[in-house]
C-alpha cells in the first residue's frame, strides 16, 4: 500500500497546512512539519483554522531540518521549489516517498537544495509569475504521485446521495 509523506519545511500560514492537513487526512498522506512553524498547532489556533480532522491527521513535528534527516534515515526526498531543472512529472514517485515544499516567503533553503539537485522538481508556470500557492502545489504534485501508484487505496468511484447512477442513460 502507498504510504506518501509531506514535508513542510517552516510553513507560516495556519491556512495553508490546514488545507494541506485536510488534503493527507483525505489521501492517507503523512504529514511532516519542520519548525519553527509561523503559528501554533494549539487546540483553540487548530480550532479558529478550522481544522476539525486535525485529529485524523497522521503528523509528526521536527525540530529542524537535521532533526528531520535523522529520524528519516534513508527517505526518499523530492523536492519542489521554482528553482528546479526538471518538471514534477518527469519522476517516478516511489510509494513510500517524501514531497517537500519549503515556506510561503521563500521555499526551501538553496543550501539545502544544493545538495540535492537532482531531486529539485518544478510545477511549470508562464511569464514571471513568483510561485503557486503552497497548498495548490502540494496538491498537484502529491495527486501526481498517487496517479503513478494507482491512487492506492483510496476510493475511485463516487455515488450520488438521493438518487441511483442505475437511473442515468449513458
Amino acid at each position: 500500500m502507498a504510504k506518501l509523506n509531506i514535508v513542510l519545511y517552516e510553513p507560516e500560514i495556519p491556512a495553508n497546512t490546514g488545507n494541506i492537513g485536510r488534503t493527507c487526512v483525505a489521501t492517507g498522506t503523512r504529514l511532516h512539519l519542520i519548525e519553527p512553524l509561523g503559528f501554533q498547532l494549539s487546540e483553540k489556533a487548530i480550532k479558529r483554522a478550522g481544522m476539525d480532522y486535525w485529529q485524523d491527521l497522521d503528523v509528526t513535528r521536527y525540530l529542524n531540518w537535521q532533526d528531520f534527516l535523522e529520524k528519516n534515515p534513508g527517505a526518499k526526498i523530492y523536492m519542489a521549489t521554482t528553482k528546479g531543472r526538471r518538471v514534477y512529472t518527469e519522476v517516478r514517485y516511489e510509494p513510500d516517498c517524501y514531497l517537500m515544499f519549503g515556506k510561503e516567503s521563500g521555499g526551501i533553503p538553496e543550501e539545502i537544495l544544493k545538495e540535492y539537485p537532482k531531486v529539485c522538481l518544478r510545477i511549470p508556470m508562464i511569464g514571471a509569475t513568483r510561485s503557486l500557492n503552497l497548498a495548490n502545489s502540494v496538491a498537484i504534485v502529491l495527486y501526481e504521485a498517487l496517479r503513478q501508484n494507482h491512487f492506492d487505496h483510496m476510493k475511485l468511484e463516487g455515488q450520488l446521495h438521493h438518487l441511483s447512477w442505475d437511473e442515468v442513460k449513458m
